[in-house]
């Protein structure tokens, strides 16, 4: 059965007011995703939502759109109060600089100020191309005091959203190690910038490294932001290579959008996963496509457990 016949769940997707963001407000600067006028501008839950349900999506999670480290509670209750529906979105990511005293402070605040919140981003990617460059140091998952502030969302009841690139496997397989009950989600499939024969096998590499640890699981989204086009041949092969290493109970689908709009619509989009998919058995494809992405964004401390696609949305 087509797993659209159950509906998809869009496990990660923005919105936003332009006014809310100063990388929007700013001067247009080098992004990984490339020239961006097209999307400084607002894009409400409503424009969304038109696009997502055309495709047959029947439900999304929001993740942080990068508003000033000080509205980190104004954020999340932005978004419950744009989210005029349960589904759309039935689950907030929002972001807490972890690394700050105050941080759990912050997570109880932002809880008390959004029923949806389920998990926490924080982007620590660091390459050696410095315009690839987003956390301030390459060592953060490494110092002591944003480790304290990671266990408090964890002691919380809440998942990490770990965004990384493959060259920090390394420092990553650590984090995963030492926290063996936090459930993390690995954003974009870590981010492969390089599909070069060399880059795709360290990639890969890297990967198979990160999957041996059972409380991460990955996201398959993102992954027009290097080539700048929705590319069907390279998803279906980081589809195929991020399957084999998770297995299907350890993948889910998100469309990043409206970034990936500056390059394709959302129907193209999901037609490029659902071919990647295609030569998948149908509870492979539910679970990749919604089942996944309830289990986790609901009870966020299950990030282990097989996936169920029988259980209700929130």
């Amino acid at each position: 059965m087509n797993a659209l016949q159950h509906g998809v769940i869009d496990a990660h997707h923005h919105i936003w007011r332009r006014e809310d963001l100063p990388w929007l407000i700013g001067p247009m600067v080098p992004r990984i995703f490339g020239s961006y006028e097209a999307i400084r501008r607002d894009y409400p839950i409503a424009e969304f939502r038109s696009e997502a349900e055309t495709a047959g999506v029947v439900s999304s999670i929001y993740v942080q759109t990068n508003w000033r480290p000080e509205d980190a509670v104004r954020e999340v209750a932005w978004v419950e109060s744009a989210a005029t529906d349960p589904s759309w979105p039935s689950a907030v990511v929002g972001f807490c600089d972890l690394g700050h005293p105050g941080a759990p402070l912050v997570l109880d605040r932002m809880r008390a100020a959004s029923s949806r919140l389920r998990g926490i981003r924080q982007q620590l990617h660091w390459h050696e191309n410095p315009e690839y460059r987003f956390a301030p140091r390459p060592d953060v998952m490494a110092d002591p005091q944003w480790r304290k502030g990671l266990a408090a969302v964890t002691d919380r009841g809440l998942l990490f959203e770990l965004q990384v690139f493959i060259g920090q496997a390394e420092q990553a397989a650590a984090l995963l190690r030492d926290f063996p009950s936090t459930c993390f989600v690995l954003a974009h499939a870590g981010m492969p910038e390089d599909m070069s024969a060399m880059g795709f096998r360290a990639w890969r590499e890297g990967l198979a490294r990160l999957s041996d640890h059972p409380n991460l699981a990955t996201k398959l989204s993102g992954l027009g932001t290097f080539v700048h086009r929705n590319d069907p041949d390279l998803i279906g092969r980081i589809v195929h290579e991020a399957l084999a290493l998770f297995g299907p109970e350890r993948c889910l689908f998100g469309s990043n959008f409206p970034v990936e709009k500056l390059w394709t619509d959302y129907r193209s989009l999901l037609a490029a996963y659902l071919a990647a998919l295609a030569g998948q058995t149908a509870e492979t494809r539910d679970a990749v496509l919604s089942g996944n992405a309830r289990r986790l964004y609901s009870m966020a401390d299950s990030c282990s457990s097989p996936a169920s696609a029988a259980d209700a949305l929130p």
